[in-house]
């Protein structure tokens, strides 16, 4: 699954800050064949995944860090919560609600949206933090930390996100008096748009994803009204967006009572919360296809359900204006909403740590290679990824939807002359990835190849030349 590639690249940012070079460098992945490529994802929970790693290894790494985005998440939205002056049973029923809204726990098992979701309430949080600061180097400090987190959205690479949250985030500084939290706002916007345009003309360019996406692409993603209630959705993860019962009808009402009172905040949080709840039916939307054929943006994105962070946490907070200051209904509240969002979206994987076919490689030299060899925007590749840390060496293939035609031209069309030619001398065989039939045509070829079979661990054989 994706979760090994944004561990790959996690890694990546520790990795190269270690041996002196470019954080946002993967010296590894389809070397010789380009230069090294500018990788997304690693910002900026790369440097917080670098001394886990080293202490405690990838996977612990990993979950340690899940788990504290979660509590970030909580965290966050309550302190924002607090900071309009909501009562501590309505802020902290808007925290459970954004910790535990489905959709991002789900876009957290290995996509990167439900993580860098949580830069949203801390865009928020500062923009009131700097509203209230007692002295003016507070207020630009707190102004710093709204414009990083809203540029760190595109910075991530999460671009498709950040086409909402930056419009969102600056609209509320402007409803929101302070001309200086606004003034960085409006930085870190031109700072996204400066990100977004860079990486659309040097990493996408020259990628098979530099063409704009098919409207049967979106068609296959789009969810139907019923998934929002379905809390069992089974099949592709991009259409669970089960949003619970409860908060729905707490943000309804949470909405009239604040049209009452700040009509304006209202009916941004109104907007954010409907707007991207209407764009994820995608094609299952009336007159979409029109507006898909008009607005260039919309013709990029093939999954139209990426900008629902933005939902759930404005349907957290007109659910905590719902509660407000009641103790009693915001106590029972928390346990009602906490029962409706109830989900497993996260599961086990299994890992393999010290793989010996992997340690053998190492005392080989050379470039290796992962057999089978699959496109570069199969997300099997993934396991190639997991298993470069403990290879740590060049190789002509990998995995990125990224990745420059070039790439994708020599994983379609490889030959044997072309290991000798890039100095490939190491095959690792996945038995896994192959099944038994192939698996033995690839042993036969290799050998036939003058490749010597060394060693194996599980399903994964090391081959030398």
């Amino acid at each position: 699954g994706d979760h090994l590639q944004t561990v790959y690249r996690f890694w990546l940012v520790g990795h190269q800050l270690e041996h002196g070079e470019a954080p946002w460098k993967d010296p590894y992945s389809f070397q010789p064949i380009v230069e090294p490529q500018t990788v997304l994802g690693g910002w900026p929970f790369g440097f917080g995944f670098w001394p886990l790693e080293a202490a405690f290894g990838p996977v612990v790494a990993w979950n340690l860090l899940l788990l504290g985005t979660i509590v970030a998440a909580g965290l966050l939205t309550y302190g924002w919560l607090r900071c309009l002056e909501l009562g501590r049973f309505g802020a902290a029923l808007g925290g459970l609600a954004f910790a535990l809204a489905p959709y991002r726990l789900e876009q957290s098992a290995g996509h990167l949206v439900g993580w860098v979701a949580l830069l949203l309430p801390l865009a928020l949080l500062a923009v009131e933090r700097a509203r209230v600061a007692p002295t003016p180097a507070r207020t630009h400090a707190w102004g710093a930390i709204a414009a990083l987190a809203v540029a760190s959205i595109a910075l991530s690479g999460q671009l498709h996100l950040a086409l909402g949250a930056v419009p969102f985030v600056l609209v509320y500084a402007f409803i929101r008096p302070g001309p200086i939290s606004l003034a960085w706002c409006t930085g870190g916007m031109a700072g996204a748009v400066a990100v977004g345009i860079a990486l659309r003309y040097t990493v996408i360019a020259g990628s098979p994803e530099a063409a704009t996406r098919s409207l049967d692409e979106v068609d296959k993603f789009s969810a139907e009204w019923i998934d929002f209630l379905d809390r069992w959705h089974r099949g592709a993860s991009e259409e669970f967006v089960y949003l619970g019962w409860l908060t729905p009808v707490l943000a309804l009402a949470g909405f009239v009572l604040l049209l009452r009172r700040q009509r304006a905040l209202a009916v941004l949080l109104g907007a954010a919360a409907a707007m991207p709840i209407l764009l994820a039916l995608g094609t299952n939307l009336p007159l979409y296809s029109e507006v898909w054929e008009a607005v260039p943006p919309f013709r990029f994105p093939r999954v139209p359900e990426r900008l629902l962070p933005i939902a759930v946490l404005a349907l957290a907070a007109l659910a905590a204006y719902a509660v407000g200051r009641r103790r009693l209904a915001g106590g029972s509240a928390l346990v009602l909403v906490a029962l409706a969002l109830a989900v497993l979206p996260l599961g086990a994987a299994a890992d393999d740590p010290g793989n010996r076919a992997y340690a053998a490689l190492r005392a080989s030299e050379g470039r290796y290679l992962d057999l089978p060899v699959l496109d570069p925007g199969n997300h099997l590749g993934a396991v190639y990824d997991y298993y470069a840390l403990q290879a740590r060496r060049e190789r002509p293939a990998g995995y990125s939807t990224l990745a420059p035609e070039e790439a994708v031209e020599f994983v379609r069309e490889f030959t044997l002359a072309d290991l000798e030619r890039l100095d490939v001398r190491a095959v690792l065989v996945h038995g896994a990835l192959y099944g038994p039939r192939d698996t033995e045509l690839a042993r036969r070829f290799l050998l036939d190849a003058g490749f010597r079979r060394v060693t194996s661990d599980g399903a994964i054989e090391l081959f030398v030349r």
